[in-house]
C-alpha cells in the first residue's frame, strides 16, 4: 500500500534546464467522487511520467490510469472500466491559475495533475453496453430483462410544443 504522500515527487535532482528523469508513481486514497461515475479511493492510480526541467519549470508528460466503476445512466446496473489518460503538463514556481500546476520548492505534488486529468476523461453518462435498452418510464422494468405491458403510444406532454412545429 503506498504512502500518503506517494503524489509528492521530488525533482531537487533536474536543477539544470534538460535534465530529465522517469517516474513511476502508484497510489491509493486518491479517490475522485463524481455524480455518475468515480474513481474510487481503494482503487490503485498508477502514474507514469517522464520529468523534464526547463527554465521555466518541470514539464511532465506520460500516462495516469486507474479504475473507475459507476452506474448506468440507462439501467441502472453498476458497470466499471479502466481509463487511461495522457498528461502533459507544466510544474512552475508561480502558476497560472488553471494552466499550470506549482512547483513548491524542489517538489511536485502530482495529486492536482491526477485529479484535473481523470475528472476530465471519466465518462459522464456511463454505459453497460452501447445497445442498453433502459428501464421502462412508466413501471421501470429493464428492458434488457424483460419486456412489460405498458404502451408508449401516448406522446410525452412535455414535447407537445416542439410537435406543433412545421419543419
Amino acid at each position: 500500500m503506498s504512502q500518503p504522500n506517494a503524489l509528492r515527487v521530488s525533482v531537487a535532482d533536474l536543477r539544470r534546464p534538460g535534465a530529465t528523469r522517469d517516474v513511476e508513481v502508484v497510489a491509493t486514497g486518491v479517490g475522485l467522487p463524481a455524480e455518475a461515475v468515480e474513481v474510487p479511493a481503494d482503487q490503485p492510480v498508477r502514474v507514469r511520467l517522464h520529468l523534464e526541467r526547463l527554465s521555466e519549470g518541470v514539464v511532465a508528460r506520460g500516462e495516469i490510469s486507474s479504475a473507475w466503476r459507476g452506474l448506468c445512466s440507462r439501467c441502472l446496473q453498476p458497470v466499471g472500466n479502466d481509463v487511461i489518460v495522457h498528461a502533459d503538463e507544466l510544474f512552475e514556481t508561480e502558476p497560472i491559475d488553471g494552466e499550470t500546476y506549482r512547483l513548491a520548492s524542489d517538489v511536485i505534488d502530482l495529486e492536482p495533475l491526477v485529479r484535473d486529468a481523470l475528472a476530465l476523461e471519466l465518462p459522464h453518462a456511463p454505459l453497460c453496453d452501447p445497445d442498453c435498452r433502459g428501464l421502462c418510464p412508466m413501471c421501470g422494468t429493464d428492458r434488457n430483462r424483460g419486456t412489460c405491458d405498458c404502451g408508449t403510444d401516448e406522446p410525452d406532454p412535455r414535447w407537445a410544443a416542439l410537435r406543433s412545429l412545421d419543419l
